[in-house]
């Protein structure tokens, strides 16, 4: 008899939850996923993903929309979140999640389920050619100056010009998975959405942080792509076309290596001065 394979990796315990009740959970916000106001969003809303996935709990419903609203940013430890679903059809589920701490509202998601639709279908969104992931620069883990966050993965800088040098395109992209290989789910492309850093910083000319205020998901794929295996980058290119009042919007594209286009994204975040 062969046991099956039930081992996690660090991720999937760092982005676990515990079920309290048929809608309630609790997962425990760990410290290494921390940037300068608060934990990494696009962990969080991986966080959230699964609470919303546990309750969706149909395999032929992948995830297809995923939004989430930062209303402010929670403390390391317990985040209590709670799950409604608020309807299910033949084909697509609807749900939605708040989080809270100490009584206060931090997070707001909504989320699409979906079975595959028999739909006419067309592919005009190519991988760009841009560096090899092993011609591209990675990210040093022993650098002083990288965020913790970023230890968290394997990241290949490919595309964008330094940071904060007026470049002419608000560019940024490269390689990623995680630093401990896994398969690429649902959950881990939520966070490789929100990995790299903010596409404004080559465009504009001074410091600043970027957190974010809402962040869209649209995944374009049932995943995991039965084609990619847990040693696999995706490449990731994310791109901004205005800044103003202290926003900037970041548009995002996930392709898998062997071409396949995986998610895209919206995010609006705020350009402020540090300190």
């Amino acid at each position: 008899m062969t046991t099956p394979d039930t081992s996690t990796s660090t991720f999937d315990d760092d982005t676990a939850v515990r079920r309290v009740d048929d809608g309630s959970f609790v997962a425990d916000l760990r410290p290494n996923w921390w940037v300068a106001r608060g934990p990494h969003g696009g962990y969080l809303a991986s966080v959230l993903l699964r609470s919303l996935t546990e309750v969706v709990a149909d395999d032929e419903r992948a995830v297809r929309s995923l939004t989430v609203h930062y209303l402010r940013p929670p403390a390391e430890g317990p985040l209590s979140i709670e799950v409604s679903l608020d309807r299910t059809g033949r084909n697509t589920t609807f749900v939605s999640c708040t989080a809270h701490q100490n009584g206060k509202l931090y997070t707001r998601a909504l989320a699409a389920f979906s079975r595959a639709w028999d739909a006419p279908g067309f592919e005009d969104a190519p991988m760009p050619d841009v560096r090899s992931a092993e011609d591209s620069y990675r990210i040093p883990h022993d650098d002083p100056s990288t965020p913790p966050f970023l230890k968290n993965f394997d990241v290949r800088w490919a595309l964008g010009e330094a940071f904060f040098s007026g470049a002419a395109k608000a560019e940024v992209g490269g390689w990623i998975r995680m630093n401990e290989p896994m398969i690429g789910d649902a959950i881990a492309i939520a966070t490789y959405m929100d990995a790299f850093a903010p596409a404004a910083f080559p465009r504009i000319t001074s410091p600043a942080i970027a957190p974010t205020m809402d962040l869209t998901i649209h995944f374009r794929s049932a995943l995991p792509l039965a084609s990619t295996g847990p040693e696999d980058l995706y490449l990731g290119i994310f791109t901004s076309s205005v800044a103003r009042d202290g926003f900037f919007e970041e548009d995002g594209l996930l392709w898998a290596p062997d071409g396949t286009l995986v998610a895209q994204s919206r995010q609006l975040a705020l350009l402020i001065p540090p300190g």
